[in-house]
């Protein structure tokens, strides 16, 4: 009789061990991402969100047997909602920054950025700070490039800041600025279109160390599986995959 007690015992808990393994496997994690930030992360004529950001994060969930559900937020909102648990990661070509530290947690990079004039072609621009007094340069609202304009350029230009990319580039594509400093990718990407097929970047690229994350609450146990399926999918080949489909260079 106690015998049977013990195998059963045993029994039980390696059922209730492979259950929480399973748990673990297979678990629910919710994943916003902005969807207005073209090639990374945007809606396309379907209604769903597609790019590079959209692409990392599923790569990363099939690496982790995790089911994800991925959702769009206003980039203005994005942290607050993580930390309200609305979701429980941020894919969505976010900066790392000692400003965000202070709230979040982040992961190891995904990618690496750096800093683009783009203005109309055929226009000469001198991008040095003297020769860039009075102009009207945009970028997209609590941005790196926005950061960058306030904190170095704000006392010499006319700083005009928009609530998504795609609004800078249609003020810009109207007039309304003499430059846009942007990210370079997806400026790049812009490029390539009808809209953006008269302009071209200007001065030399600004590097200034800047690496994309995915942003976590804080003491998030996610930050190691995120990592682990990180480096398993840059190993094996998915991560140059996707980069393949979107840019003809790595930008890891």
């Amino acid at each position: 009789m106690k015998l049977r007690k013990l195998i059963g015992a045993v029994a039980l808990m390696a059922s209730a061990m492979m259950t929480a393994q399973s748990a673990v496997a297979g678990d629910k994690i919710r994943i916003a991402t902005e969807g207005a930030y073209a090639p990374f992360n945007q809606v396309n004529s379907e209604g769903q969100l597609v790019g590079f950001d959209v692409d990392i994060a599923r790569a990363l969930c099939a690496e982790m047997k995790a089911d994800c559900e991925i959702v769009a937020q206003d980039w203005d909102g994005i942290i607050p909602g993580l930390r309200a648990r609305k979701y429980d990661a941020i894919i969505a070509s976010m900066s790392i920054t000692k400003e965000r530290l202070r709230v979040v947690d982040f992961t190891d990079r995904y990618y690496s950025n750096v800093l683009a004039y783009v203005a109309a072609k055929g226009k000469s621009v001198d991008t040095s700070k003297a020769a860039l007094k009075g102009l009207t340069i945009g970028a997209q609202r609590a941005t790196i490039a926005g950061q960058y304009l306030e904190d170095n350029l704000g006392d010499v230009v006319n700083v005009k800041l928009y609530d998504t990319q795609d609004n800078a580039y249609l003020d810009l594509a109207s007039g309304r600025l003499d430059l846009l400093l942007s990210d370079k990718f997806p400026a790049y990407d812009w490029l390539k279109t009808d809209a953006g097929n008269g302009f071209e970047f200007k001065g030399a690229d600004i590097d200034i160390n800047d690496e994309i994350g995915i942003a976590l609450r804080k003491g998030s146990k996610l930050r190691t599986r995120f990592n682990d399926a990180l480096k398993a999918i840059v190993a094996n080949g998915t991560y140059e995959k996707i980069n393949a489909k979107y840019f003809p260079f790595s930008i890891y």
